[in-house]
C-alpha cells in the first residue's frame, strides 16, 4: 500500500536520491525538463575531451520500478488543490511536492537545451573551441576552475592556458591552505599561468578581459567557474516569490520544508541550508527529506515517525581532480583538522571515472 501522491520536481542528484527512496512507498512522480539525468561531475572532461562526450547522460528509465518520470517544465504550483501544472498541460496532484530544481552553472558544466543530442552538441562546440585556442583563459580559483584548468591543460599541452583567481589562494573554500598549494604547485608545474588576486572583466574589445589593476590579457576562449545561480525563477515567476530569500534560495526549516508549508519540501542547491552545495551534501539532505516524507505521510497512522532536523554538512569531504590520474582530497578529521590526500586516494575516489559508475548504479544501470 503506498500512502500518498509524492512529486518532485527536478531530477538532479537530490531530486534522483529522494526519488529513489521513496518508489516503493509511495506513488512518485519525478518531474524534469531534460530527457536523461545530467551527471554533472563528469560535465567538466566532456567540455574538453571527445571521448567523454556521451559519459554525464544516464537514462532515467531504470531509476523508478513503481513511479514514473514525467518530461516537461513545472509553470504553477496550486497549493490550495494541490496540484502542479506542467507546460505539457497536464496536471499533477499531490500529497508532499518536492522542490529540487538545483542550480545553473556556468558552461561547459550545463545541459544546454532538453535532448541529449542538443547537449552533447553543445559539448562538441566547446571541445572544438578548446582544441582550436592558442590562449584560454579560466576566471575563478575554485574546485571547478581549478579542474576545468587541469583538463585544459592535459587536452592542449601546446596552448597557453592562465587561472585568475579574485582570492589570495586557490580552493579557499576548502578551509585547507595547503590543498591551495597543492593545486597551484601543479597547475604551474604544468606551465598554466595561475594569478592570484586578479579579479576579471571583459575588456572593451572583443576577446579582450581587464584585470582590477587595467591590465588586459587577450584570450580566444574564456570560461568563469565564480558562482552558481538557484533555478527558482519559474518559482518567482509562478507567484511564490515569498517562498524565495535575497539570493533567490527557497527558505526551509530545520525539517528541509518550505517555510509555512507543511507538505512542500526544497532539497538540494535549491534551498538556503547554510553549507558548501555539493553532491554529497545534497544526498544527504534527500535522505532528511525522505524520512520526514515518510512521517508526514503516515502520521494518522500507526507507523508514524518524528521528522528529523537536517544538520548542515560544514565540513565535508572534497575532491579535485588534475585530470584522471591526479589531484587532491581536503578530508575532514576530528579536533576540527583536516587532512589533504593526494594521487592515490583522489584518484580512485574520483579523478579517473569522475564518480560515473556510481551514478549509473544509483540510475540502475551498470558501472561500465
Amino acid at each position: 500500500m503506498r500512502d500518498g501522491n509524492v512529486v518532485v520536481i527536478g531530477g538532479g542528484y537530490a531530486g534522483v536520491r529522494l526519488a529513489k527512496r521513496l518508489d516503493r512507498e509511495a506513488r512518485v512522480t519525478l518531474v524534469d525538463r531534460k530527457e536523461v539525468f545530467f551527471h554533472r561531475i563528469a560535465s567538466l572532461r566532456a567540455g574538453v575531451r571527445p571521448d567523454w562526450t556521451g559519459t554525464p547522460f544516464i537514462p532515467y528509465d531504470r531509476l523508478l520500478r513503481d513511479g514514473r518520470v514525467a518530461l516537461g517544465k513545472a509553470i504553477r504550483i496550486d497549493t490550495t488543490g494541490r496540484q502542479v501544472l506542467l507546460a505539457t498541460g497536464e496536471r499533477l496532484p499531490y500529497d508532499v511536492l518536492v522542490i529540487a530544481t538545483g542550480a545553473d552553472y556556468p558552461e561547459p558544466a550545463r545541459f544546454s537545451g532538453s535532448t541529449t543530442e542538443e547537449a552533447a552538441k553543445s559539448f562538441a562546440e566547446h571541445q572544438h573551441k578548446v582544441a582550436t585556442a592558442a590562449h584560454v583563459l579560466v576566471v575563478g580559483g575554485g574546485p571547478s576552475g581549478v579542474e576545468l584548468s587541469a583538463e585544459i591543460r592535459l587536452a592542449r599541452p601546446d596552448a597557453r592556458v592562465t587561472l585568475a583567481h579574485s582570492g589570495p589562494e586557490l580552493l579557499h573554500a576548502t578551509g585547507s591552505a595547503r590543498a591551495g598549494r597543492r593545486a597551484h604547485a601543479w597547475l604551474e608545474s604544468h606551465d598554466v599561468d595561475v594569478r592570484l588576486d586578479t579579479f576579471m572583466a571583459p575588456g572593451n574589445d572583443f576577446g579582450t578581459y581587464r584585470d582590477a589593476r587595467g591590465t588586459v590579457i587577450a584570450a580566444d576562449l574564456s570560461f568563469w567557474t565564480t558562482g552558481t545561480t538557484p533555478n527558482t525563477l519559474w518559482l518567482r515567476l509562478a507567484g511564490h516569490g515569498d517562498w524565495l530569500n535575497g539570493t533567490g534560495h527557497v527558505k526551509v526549516d530545520p525539517t528541509l520544508r518550505v517555510e509555512g508549508r507543511p507538505d512542500v519540501f526544497a532539497v538540494g542547491d535549491v534551498n538556503d541550508v547554510g553549507e558548501l552545495k555539493v553532491t554529497p551534501a545534497a544526498l544527504a539532505q534527500a535522505e532528511v527529506a525522505a524520512h520526514n516524507i515518510r512521517a508526514y505521510l503516515r502520521s494518522s497512522g500507526r507507523h508514524g515517525k518524528e521528522p528529523r532536523s537536517y544538520r548542515a554538512v560544514h565540513r565535508t569531504p572534497l575532491i579535485v581532480p588534475f585530470g584522471p590520474a591526479d589531484g587532491v582530497t581536503v578530508l575532514p578529521v576530528p579536533g576540527g583538522e583536516t587532512a589533504v590526500l593526494g594521487t592515490r586516494t583522489t584518484t580512485m575516489a574520483k579523478a579517473k571515472t569522475l564518480m560515473t559508475p556510481f551514478m549509473r548504479r544509483q540510475l540502475g544501470y551498470t558501472a561500465a
